[in-house]
């Protein structure tokens, strides 16, 4: 009855402390979210360095990769403003359009009698698309000072990624030691290996759009095609907004409810196809998760930082389930949500 008694006291004292971590992490988000990018850029760079450092000077070796970083970041942060920009012009020029379409749809709200569309014309409107721009752009300014934070993170974990690894080599507590390190190599191996599956199927996924729009006609074929690229980094609601967007503007462009059913149709076929069918045999089991546990992580850490929460969501919960996997008390719970093992997965590393 103790042992029993106790375990029940051990569980309920884990929950009240995860509780109140992640309460923690949502109230200091700005503390922890630049740690938590540069954590995952330094995954990804760090087997760029190693290579440099093999035939190069140290901090030569750190200056290049930490411009890789830079440059990668600039090109990508580019490319969303002007394929977003492209849209929020096109948007601004068929202002008026969308708020007869707007009044058309009013209309027949009200004919079929539904009495709250009343209310809504004092909430939409093309003064209210010129206010959802400015608050936008009004954002950059932070998402600036965030990137800003978490470079400097990852400039100065580049310079002690090595020298942390051999800390941990030498603890005294040798299991410690043992699953802090291979926990660390796991993750970032899986970590590696998830952005790199990511980064092929959103491709994939950026160039079907964009071929699609170009033979329907459909305006921003480039910018559509991009979009999709970009927020396909976001399951579940990356490729619901890059359906959606075009969706809705292909209603002012072609004006007919089949031409928009069309192009929803289309958009959501190709982002099944690539999702659900071609995603999880490039993947196979070593990054398998629960579609539940993968939606959970989206919505959870997209609550606590945002956007950014909803990118890095499934990398965080990569490296929580790699380390339960580590402990024997700890491992029922990867098994349970279906993160596949990686034996050898140091050896394993292309990179």
């Amino acid at each position: 009855m103790f042992a029993a008694r106790n375990k029940l006291v051990h569980a309920t004292l884990i929950i009240i402390a995860t509780l109140l971590f992640v309460a923690v992490l949502s109230v200091a988000d700005t503390v922890f979210a630049p740690i938590a990018l540069a954590l995952f850029v330094i995954a990804l760079v760090s087997p760029v360095q190693r290579r440099l450092q093999e035939l190069m000077p140290h901090y030569v070796a750190l200056g290049i990769s930490f411009l890789i970083v830079m440059l990668a970041l600039l090109a990508f942060g580019w490319l969303i403003a002007w394929a977003f920009g492209q849209v929020g012009r096109w948007i601004i020029a068929d202002a008026a359009h969308f708020q007869q379409l707007y009044e058309q749809a009013r209309r027949w709200l009200e004919e079929q009698g539904i009495a709250s569309a009343t209310v809504w014309p004092e909430n939409f409107g093309v003064s209210w698309i010129l206010r959802t721009v400015q608050t936008v752009s009004s954002r950059l300014n932070g998402i600036f000072s965030f990137w800003l934070i978490a470079l400097v993170y990852v400039l100065l974990g580049l310079m002690e990624v090595e020298d942390f690894g051999n800390r941990i080599k030498a603890m005294r507590n040798r299991t410690a030691s043992r699953a802090l390190l291979e926990g660390c190599q796991q993750t970032a191996v899986k970590i590696r290996r998830y952005m790199v599956i990511r980064t092929a199927m959103s491709l994939a996924t950026g160039l079907l759009v964009w071929a699609f729009a170009r033979v329907v006609g459909l305006s921003l074929a480039e910018e559509w095609g991009f979009i999709a690229f970009a927020l396909n980094y976001i399951p579940f609601i990356g490729p619901f907004v890059a359906t959606l967007l075009p969706t809705l503007l292909a209603l002012v462009q072609f004006g007919t409810w089949e031409g928009v059913l069309a192009i929803f149709v289309g958009l959501n076929v190709i982002q099944f196809v690539v999702g659900s069918y071609i995603e999880p045999r490039v993947s196979g089991s070593a990054l398998s998760m629960s579609p539940v546990v993968v939606l959970f992580s989206v919505f959870l850490w997209g609550h606590l930082w945002g956007i950014f929460g909803a990118f890095i969501g499934v990398p965080i919960m990569i490296a929580v389930l790699t380390f339960c996997s580590q402990h024997q008390s700890s491992r029922w719970i990867s098994e349970l949500f279906g993160l596949g093992s990686m034996e050898k997965t140091t050896a394993a590393d292309p990179a």
